[in-house]
């Protein structure tokens, strides 16, 4: 009994980290580095983006992986130059959230500039989420792409809405301690994931958000015209080595004896702990 005590105590003294996995459905190349990551059956969260023209292949992915929780990632916007997407509702039904060839703008601050009407924006969001639900996935919680649809309070109200008609989580809603691998130089990401590790406690839930994919022909090719910490000072693409390495780091961790000293958790699993009445909007940083 003593023994059995102690063993309970050491597992609720290991810090908790919950793995999400955003930009799923983006490409075939995200599509084949998920698959990769459900192989090792760790649980996981990901981010489906449902605007986009391969979330079908990765429907299939998940459906075979009910370990890996599912969230849609509100998709405002379209960041690659030559591959782009518009709105579920098309260029006709959301006029103010496009470009003048039917596509989603590039950035947070060109979104912001392009005098959005909201109940576009809100039409657009729920449209997304009912293909998400048509898709026959058992959806667990929201997130805004690039931050977009969270980025003024009336923005962020409208996802408020859609997350309770649609009975989901918000991520980032319960408390969670927030991480992000996405801006750490490609030669270093092993080793700052490990220095995260090493740094994290036991106490709140540690999100850590991964950008994945294997560096295919197919997305080696695509310029980030949002973000330049993913291209070269010359403007040569990086994104995909960016993705590759975060794809290599995950693996190597689901794979090594490193793990066992946490908490694997997903959104699944937190909300049936806490529950959708335990969310609140966090704090903006002043």
């Amino acid at each position: 009994m003593v023994a059995a005590a102690t063993a309970v105590s050491a597992q609720q003294a290991r810090p908790q980290i919950l793995i999400r996995i955003d930009d799923i459905g983006m490409n075939h190349s995200v599509n084949l580095a998920l698959r990769q990551l459900a192989d090792t059956k760790m649980p996981l969260s990901a981010s489906v983006m449902f605007a986009c023209p391969w979330y079908q292949e990765a429907v299939d992915i998940l459906r075979q992986n009910p370990q890996i929780t599912v969230g849609v990632h509100l998709v405002l916007n379209s960041e690659w130059k030559y591959y782009r997407w518009g709105p579920v509702l098309g260029k006709d039904g959301v006029p103010s959230l496009v470009d003048s060839a039917g596509y989603f703008l590039a950035s947070t601050d060109e979104f912001l500039a392009h005098k959005y009407d909201l109940g576009e924006v809100e039409r657009e969001l729920d449209a997304q989420l009912q293909r998400a639900v048509r898709s026959g996935l058992k959806i667990s919680y929201v997130d805004p792409h690039m931050g977009t649809a969270a980025s003024t309070p009336q923005l962020l109200a409208i996802v408020e809405r859609l997350a309770e008609k649609y009975h989901v989580g918000i991520s980032r809603y319960f408390g969670e301690a927030d991480h992000s691998m996405f801006d750490v130089p490609i030669a270093q990401k092993q080793s700052g994931f490990r220095a995260l590790l090493d740094s994290l406690k036991p106490g709140p839930v540690n999100l850590v958000v991964i950008h994945v994919a294997q560096a295919t022909p197919e997305i080696r090719v695509l310029v980030d015209m949002n973000n330049a910490t993913q291209n070269t000072t010359s403007g040569e693409p990086q994104m995909a080595l960016h993705r590759q390495a975060e794809l290599d780091m995950l693996l190597q961790f689901a794979r090594g004896p490193l793990k066992r000293n946490f908490d694997l958790v997903n959104y699944t699993g937190v909300i049936a702990r806490v529950g959708l009445g335990a969310m609140k909007r966090p704090a903006v940083p002043e």
